[in-house]
């Protein structure tokens, strides 16, 4: 839970603050300055743009946020006259200053000369964000490694036309998380650029068992003695990468696939379907040391990987038609923290900032506010300041625009 104790009148800003205070905001405010300047010497100065201030980062800021309450397509529809308007707020700054602030906003203005890493102008910020989270949360011992749901909004893909869906760039990366799975709260977050199309794309990045070995093992960086139980999916779950774990006092339990996992080191036994039927809930185990290859069968073949439970230790699988299924704890563990996980996205994947820039690492920079809002909220319900006001994750949402463009309303909307 929370590493330190929010008084009962904490607002929705102080939650956020926890994670991007002040002083990462002046750097913001200065870096853009620089960018601009640089820019207007390069390509002719700009007699409309003065320099931002921190109260316009700020209700900059807010304007995007509350793209992620709203959900419209384009955030300059808060000064339009149609749907999405929002009359409220867009009195705070005009359209035309907003746009500036948008042209020039950086968060780091210049390259320096040892940089190499693709993601230079958003990692000082991802450090930043990281200590936050690191401070003000201590994780359960269950966790899991997964890609967040950061879909497009299924409205919007609903009602485009196909020429425009083409339009749109498919993401430059993949955005990988170690989350708390009795909370929710995201403790790590990691981005993986894909160079190029083709070879490096998505789906093939998916088959390759050593990048998202590498993947797990930076997300698992702080996680060393503490003996936490990771639980992974089909692609990270291997034998060589969770005996290396075992060294550092981490232990695993992951869903393996004959297709997508590196079966490296397993028998070959396991791998392979029996050929008579089997009745519902029965299983195979297989052992090395403390690892333990479980094949069970409920309606087709799960197997599974774990040195984090013993084999022989019974759980029970609950379905509505067919009642219990009997199974190992290992299996029946991880159902349990991959469901809440799954809630977890159903909850609050629909509450990411819907604003779609070009740039990858502006792309990175609103899905990590995105991720720290929503572990802001997450913080805030397991306060005492919830049990003062009660608000709803859209409520928590809109208070955070409101303290952020500097609006005096404090009454929560219904």
């Amino acid at each position: 839970g929370p590493t330190r104790k929010m008084p009962l009148t904490a607002s929705a800003m102080d939650f956020f603050q926890l994670f991007i205070p002040d002083n990462v905001l002046k750097n913001m405010v200065v870096q853009t300055n620089m960018y601009a300047k640089k820019y207007q010497e390069r390509f002719g100065s700009d007699d409309a743009w003065i320099d931002v201030t921190l109260t316009e980062m700020k209700a900059f800021l807010g304007y995007m946020i509350s793209t992620s309450i709203h959900h419209c397509e384009s955030v300059l529809s808060i000064w339009s006259s149609g749907f999405y308007s929002n009359k409220s707020i867009a009195l705070i700054m005009t359209q035309s200053r907003f746009e500036k602030i948008l042209k020039y906003f950086h968060i780091v203005a210049f390259r320096s000369s040892q940089t190499t890493h693709g993601l230079y102008k958003i990692q000082p910020f991802l450090d930043s964000l990281q200590n936050g989270f690191d401070s003000a949360f201590r994780p359960s011992q269950a966790q899991v490694l997964h890609e967040p749901l950061i879909d497009e909004d299924p409205v919007f893909i609903a009602t485009c036309t196909e020429r425009e869906l083409r339009k749109r760039k498919k993401r430059k990366f993949s955005l990988w998380v170690r989350q708390c799975s009795s909370t929710g709260f995201i403790c790590q977050i990691y981005v993986h650029l894909k160079e190029g199309s083709g070879a490096d794309g998505l789906d093939a990045l998916k088959n390759k068992p050593q990048l998202h070995s590498m993947v797990a093992k930076s997300l698992c960086q702080n996680a060393s003695g503490k003996n936490y139980i990771i639980f992974t999916g089909p692609s990270i779950t291997s034998l060589n990468l969770f005996e290396e774990f075992e060294k550092q006092g981490i232990y695993c339990c992951g869903l393996l696939s004959t297709r997508k996992s590196d079966c490296t080191g397993l028998p070959p036994s396991m791998l392979n379907n029996p050929g008579a039927p089997q009745s519902r809930g029965q299983y195979r185990i297989r052992m090395k040391g403390n690892m333990s290859l479980i094949c069970w069968y409920n309606k087709g073949h799960f197997r599974f990987l774990t040195n984090a439970y013993s084999p022989v230790q019974q759980g029970v699988i609950i379905k509505r038609k067919s009642g219990e299924i009997p199974c190992p704890l290992a299996v029946e563990a991880f159902a349990a923290h991959l469901s809440y996980i799954c809630k977890y996205d159903d909850k609050y994947s629909k509450y990411f900032i819907s604003h779609k820039p070009n740039k990858t690492w502006q792309q990175v920079f609103w899905f990590a506010i995105s991720i720290a809002i929503n572990n802001a909220y997450i913080l805030y319900k397991m306060s005492e300041a919830y049990h003062v006001t009660r608000y709803s994750r859209a409520q928590f949402g809109e208070r955070l625009v409101k303290e952020l463009l500097g609006l005096e309303d404090t009454s929560p909307s219904h």
